[in-house]
C-alpha cells in the first residue's frame, strides 16, 4: 500500500461512495451512507503522519475541520499527525491511553467495545458543532479502534447492523489484509472480521442495555443525544432486550 490511498468523494444519497485519490493517508473513506448519517459529515482513516500539502488540500475540500486522534498518547509522541499549519482543529481522545492492549482479537473488541465510548461522546459533540463542518476520526491503520467508534455513531443514528458490518470490513480491501502476518507483531497485519465488532457491540449492550446508556456512562448528556437525532432526523431507539451476556461481561448494573 503506497501513501495514495482511496477515500470516498461524491454526492450518493446512500452507500458507499466512489473512490478517489488523498496523498499521505490510508484506509480513508466517508463514514456517512447509511441510517441518518448523511454522506460529507464523518469520515475515517488512518493515522496522519504522512499527510501532505496536497491531502490538507484534499481534506479541506471535504469540509473535514476537525480531526479526532484515536491513538495512544507514545503513538502521537511518534508518529504526530502532520496538521500543523493546516487550519484543522485537533483532538486527542484515545482509546487507550497507554500503547498495552489485549494482543487476541478475541479479548480485544469487547474491551474497545467499552473503551470507545469517551471517543464517541467526543465525536457526537463535535458532530453538533455550530459550524457544523466535518469530522475525521482515525487511528493507526483506521480499521480496529476506528472501527469501533464509528460503528457506535453509525448504530446510535439508526443504520442497520448489516450495513454497519459492512462498512467495518471495507477496511480489508483498503489496507489489502487477507490474513495475519505471523512475522509482524501487534494488529497491523490482521484483517478484521464480522465477529470482532458483533463482540463489541454485543459487550456494550450486555453491559449498559443500549448504546445510548453506554454513552450516558461515559459523560454524554440526554439532551445532546436528543440533538445529535434531531439534527440528522433520526428514530430514538426502541427499547432492546440486550441479549446474551459476551464472555467475561459483567452480569450485575
Amino acid at each position: 500500500m503506497d501513501a495514495m490511498t482511496s477515500v470516498n468523494s461524491g454526492t450518493g444519497d446512500d452507500g458507499p461512495l466512489a473512490p478517489t485519490d488523498v496523498p499521505g493517508v490510508r484506509n480513508f473513506r466517508d463514514a456517512g451512507g447509511t441510517g441518518s448519517l448523511p454522506h460529507g459529515v464523518l469520515y475515517r482513516s488512518g493515522a496522519l503522519d504522512r499527510l501532505t500539502p496536497e491531502g490538507v488540500r484534499a481534506l479541506h475540500g471535504l469540509g473535514v475541520r476537525t480531526v479526532l486522534d484515536l491513538r495512544s498518547t507514545p503513538e502521537v509522541a511518534a508518529r504526530p499527525d502532520a496538521l500543523a499549519g493546516s487550519g484543522i482543529r485537533y483532538l486527542h481522545v484515545p482509546v487507550f491511553p497507554e500503547q498495552r492492549w489485549p494482543q487476541e482479537q478475541a479479548e480485544l473488541y469487547p474491551l474497545m467495545g467499552e473503551s470507545a465510548g469517551r471517543p464517541a461522546v467526543a465525536a457526537v459533540r463535535q458532530l453538533l458543532a455550530a459550524e457544523r463542518r466535518a469530522v475525521l476520526v482515525h487511528c493507526a491503520s483506521g480499521k480496529d479502534r476506528t472501527g469501533v467508534v464509528v460503528a457506535l455513531l453509525q448504530s446510535l443514528l439508526g443504520a442497520p447492523e448489516a450495513e454497519v458490518t459492512a462498512d467495518f470490513l471495507r477496511s480489508n480491501a483498503a489496507l489489502g489484509l487477507t490474513v495475519a502476518d505471523p512475522a509482524v507483531p501487534g494488529h497491523a497485519t490482521r484483517p478484521v472480521a464480522a465477529g470482532h465488532l458483533r463482540r463489541a457491540l454485543l459487550s456494550v449492550r450486555s453491559h449498559h442495555g443500549g448504546l445510548d446508556e453506554h454513552l450516558r456512562a461515559h459523560g454524554v448528556k440526554v439532551s445532546e443525544l436528543a440533538a445529535l437525532r434531531a439534527a440528522f432526523r433520526a428514530p430514538c431507539p426502541a427499547p432492546q432486550d440486550p441479549g446474551p451476556a459476551a464472555p467475561g461481561a459483567a452480569t450485575g448494573r
